[in-house]
């Protein structure tokens, strides 16, 4: 059935599209247009990496993204928007897609291509879409935008989000292509899909929010990609000033991934409003299926999740297990907030490592300025996993 939804869905989109357009009242069409937005967006990073192993490397790259979406026709609009990334210096640096190995990996390569490019209809409390799209479910800590990066991944197929239901939020995806961060017009950087993205939420509890999910991916680019991932998410609240997260999921291998394996997912974190102090601790385990193959989670904005160095990109057969603690508070217009993350195996009893990681950030006027820094120390019983780096960052921001 797979083979037949990308047609299939072509010859919708065309039929639901085509005859408001044709009778349209071209009074209305100038309204529409009138209600038209474009915006630019600009940022300017320096990145820095310093590991061990490799040369070191630095990038000062610049991202220009710009957005036209239109006003609404009958419920019908449509949104167009472009990225390019541009190295303001050498590109002396790996940057993810095969060039200057040896030295450190800064995976902001250079390329002009189209972000988002879909049409969209919206009928009372229900939202389609169809094209090049941006997808973000939950905390993305399974299906994400990769934002940190400067060129974002977005997917191409169909989606539908609806509220119509009390209390329930529901969303489906079928996606056929994700364009990764490495661009399209590098070999592998795209990766094609025939892969269906399920998320329901209630929240009609005073307690909190209970979400769950199915993710089927068959990945045809990267077959060792494809799983199914079903799972649970509560976000609950005890008080304004106090809240809880946790979630479970199962995974197991899925289309021609040539890996049989079961493995699971836990994350339980508590987190604290306390005298202007925002609190955070947690744990969080990707399992391992007795060290031949572990849980991942391919889509996720993955920067966000067990330390800023990126060591975890990929999660090893072992599995991780990662306790971490945060602190963050407004120092006057400044937000600044502290990381600390300890990493182990989940499988056997190496010690991965940790990382300290420090951000802070604020605006003057539309302008966003942010440092970061954050430094991994590999432990010495890592099983040669990852090693010891150090990376900072400086950037500036603005959208018009």
């Amino acid at each position: 059935m797979n083979a037949t939804i990308r047609p299939l869905g072509a010859a919708l989109a065309a039929s639901l599209f085509a005859a408001p357009l044709a009778l349209a009242d071209s009074s209305s069409l100038t309204e529409a247009l009138k209600d038209s937005e474009t915006r630019l967006h600009l940022r300017t990073r320096f990145e820095d990496v310093d590991q061990d192993g490799v040369e070191g490397s630095s990038a000062l790259t610049q991202k220009t993204r710009l957005t036209y979406s239109s006003g609404s026709y009958e419920g019908f609009s449509l949104l167009l928007e472009m990225d390019d990334t541009t190295a303001l210096t050498d590109v002396d640096y790996n940057d993810g897609t095969g060039i200057n190995t040896g030295t450190a990996v800064i995976a902001d390569p250079e390329g002009t291509e189209i972000n988002q490019a879909y049409l969209a209809y919206q009928a009372g409390d229900t939202a389609l879409k169809y094209g090049r799209q941006r997808i973000l479910l939950d905390n993305q800590r399974f299906v994400g935008g990769v934002g940190w990066r400067q060129n974002e991944q977005t997917y191409d197929g169909f989606s539908a989000k609806s509220t119509a239901l009390e209390d329930l939020e529901l969303f489906y995806a079928y996606v056929h292509n994700v364009n990764r961060i490495f661009g399209e017009s590098v070999a592998g950087g795209d990766h094609k899909h025939q892969s269906h993205l399920l998320n329901g939420a209630f929240t009609g509890l005073n307690a909190g929010k209970l979400v769950g999910y199915a993710y089927l991916l068959d990945n045809e680019s990267a077959p060792g990609l494809s799983s199914d991932t079903l799972g649970l998410r509560w976000e609950g609240k005890l008080s304004d000033a106090l809240s809880y997260n946790l979630e479970y999921a199962t995974q197991s291998e899925a289309g021609d991934n040539p890996t049989e394996y079961s493995a699971s997912y836990l994350m339980a974190e508590g987190l604290a409003s306390v005298q202007g102090f925002k609190l955070k601790v947690g744990y969080e385990v990707l399992g391992s299926d007795d060290g031949n193959a572990a849980f991942t989670t391919p889509l996720a904005t993955l920067h966000a999740f067990q330390g800023w160095t990126d060591k975890f990109l990929a999660t090893p057969a072992t599995g991780v297990e990662d306790f971490y603690v945060s602190a963050g508070r407004a120092v006057g217009p400044v937000n600044l907030a502290l990381v600390h993350h300890t990493l182990s195996a989940n499988e056997g009893d190496s010690d991965y490592g940790s990382e300290l990681g420090l951000v802070a950030g604020t605006k003057v006027g539309p302008v966003g300025l942010t440092f970061k820094y954050a430094d991994y120390s590999a432990d010495d019983d890592s099983e040669g996993w990852a090693t010891d780096t150090r990376k900072i960052w400086l950037m500036v921001a603005a959208t018009f």
